[in-house]
């Protein structure tokens, strides 16, 4: 198909990518938490000071919005024929994200496995990894993505 689209079959185990770029702010630390995870450690700057956090930092759950928010716009970009998700394994918060923090992704593809059931699609699991402006890994998790075929 010409139609410009990633599918299953262009798919290369051990391909990797690195991009994203999410400046974290401290209204939408305090927004999120708020409204998801409403901990004092994620509202409060003399609450969090007195935890192992230090100051006030993201929720978890706000990491994993912001990585899937960057996840979407590399998709996007690449023009990948995504079907969504059955869900994620390993997910591990390592480092606390704070506010001025920047956010990027590494990827890697570790396999991909073609539908018995369903021959129109096939899935793929890749390692994501999330590192902070310094380069310290903050969060890590495999992904598991389904994916058009091209030809079913």
């Amino acid at each position: 198909m010409g139609d410009g689209l990633v599918y299953f079959e262009d798919l290369e185990i051990g391909t990797k990518a690195s991009f994203g770029h999410y400046a974290v702010t401290r209204d939408e630390v305090i927004e999120f938490a708020t409204k998801y995870d409403p901990q004092p450690f994620h509202l409060d700057d003399d609450a969090a000071a007195l935890t192992h956090f230090g100051r006030l930092s993201a929720s978890g759950w706000h990491t994993c919005a912001m990585v899937m928010r960057m996840l979407v716009d590399n998709m996007t970009t690449r023009k990948q024929a995504g079907l969504g998700s059955p869900g994620l394994d390993e997910l591990r918060w390592l480092k606390p994200v704070y506010p001025g923090d920047v956010l990027r992704i590494e990827t890697e593809l570790l396999s991909k496995k073609r539908s018995q059931s369903r021959p129109e699609m096939g899935s793929m699991q890749s390692i994501v990894r999330v590192f902070n402006q310094d380069d310290v890994m903050v969060m890590s998790m495999h992904s598991i993505g389904l994916i058009q075929v091209r030809n079913p």
